[in-house]
């Protein structure tokens, strides 16, 4: 992707402040552009029956609330381009508004919206896809799916790392006694995963987890000893990251995911990817040599043990990962420059 902009834009971002959200607006204004960021949930009411609203019915139901704090907090304002981050709150009113105030209004989405995992979060998401000028999306179902609901124009882009968030850290004695581990599995809960780490665990292997929701895994009599602690994140999570000897990548099957972020994050800080064998992390890594990939619990377990005991091979796969990482540019200034650029092609 070279895709360069000539000239800088004032941006209207719509998205959390938090996450790989603020990562990618960090990463537009490194790029150069003035933000201007919005969170919509700030915006409404701080009790849980917003959020069991939007899981539950849609994100549509909340468009009154939003548009009256919205239309406020943008009267006399004016932007070249708005951008939202997911959209979960945005409805077909809500882009119109958004239109008033800005030349463009395009959105980016690196969950499902289309699928059927997450029922109604993604509502008024996709109530509202004809109104946008463009979306981006990660997986090539959507796009089909996005132009079935009248969608103008949709891209696909692959996941990114984040230049400044997922970049090596220095590493100290204490971090090292902190988070040295021998295999790793950083994320939540599914429930698809806790059979195949307990798998793991029953051939043998030296595992860590660390993540949110475990408790409700039916095998967490088993799992508790090998739990680490919940979710991390900033330093934390990339120390964990670069301490682990290999990073299990697993993926939602509820989402349809053939590669996911830590396809990108692991190898971006340095760490050694150990995941299933997609179409697409074919494409993204040579195997065996910059990742490792297997298809199921047997062939993992057989993989961790050949790299446990081979230091430099896991060092040339760290290394090798990290420099395909680069040369594909799946960093968030590069994606994200790409997306603009289309976003303003005349």
């Amino acid at each position: 992707m070279n895709d360069k902009l000539d000239r800088h834009l004032h941006i209207l971002y719509i998205g959390p402040k938090s996450g790989t959200c603020l990562d990618r607006a960090n990463a537009l204004r490194r790029l150069g552009h003035t933000l201007t960021h919005l969170d919509l949930r700030a915006l409404l009411p701080r009790t849980i029956w917003i959020d069991r609203i939007m899981w539950r019915l849609g994100g549509h139901w909340l468009s009154e609330l939003v548009i009256s704090r919205l239309r406020e907090i943008l009267t006399g304002k004016r932007f070249e381009l708005a951008y939202v981050d997911n959209g979960e709150y945005v409805s077909a009113r809500v882009v119109k508004l958004l239109k008033k105030h800005a030349a463009l209004v395009i959105n980016y989405n690196i969950d499902d919206p289309t699928g059927p995992r997450d029922g109604h979060r993604f509502a008024a998401y996709r109530q509202a896809v004809p109104d946008y000028d463009l979306l981006a999306v990660v997986r090539e179902e959507n796009v089909r799916e996005l132009h079935a609901l009248g969608a103008k124009k949709v891209i696909r882009v692959w996941r990114s790392a984040d230049e400044v968030t997922h970049a090596p850290r220095p590493l100290t004695a204490q971090d090292h006694a902190q988070w040295d581990c021998d295999v790793l599995f950083l994320g939540t809960w599914m429930p698809e995963r806790g059979p195949f780490l307990l798998d793991l665990i029953q051939r043998g292997v030296p595992l860590t987890i660390q993540g949110g929701g475990w408790q409700k895994a039916p095998e967490w009599v088993t799992l508790r000893k090998y739990w680490r602690g919940g979710p991390i994140s900033g330093d934390d999570y990339a120390k964990a990251i670069q301490c682990a000897k290999i990073n299990l990548g697993l993926l939602s099957k509820g989402n349809r995911d053939l590669h996911t972020t830590r396809s990108l994050e692991i190898p971006a800080l340095g760490g050694v990817l150990c995941a299933e064998r997609t179409a697409e992390h074919l494409l993204m890594y040579e195997e065996g040599v910059e990742a490792i990939f297997w298809s199921d619990a047997a062939e993992c377990a057989a993989s961790c043990a050949e790299l446990l005991a081979d230091e430099p091979q896991r060092r040339s796969v760290a290394e090798r990962g990290f420099a395909r990482y680069r040369a594909n540019k799946h960093g968030n200034e590069d994606v994200l420059s790409h997306f603009i650029a289309r976003a303003t092609e005349q």
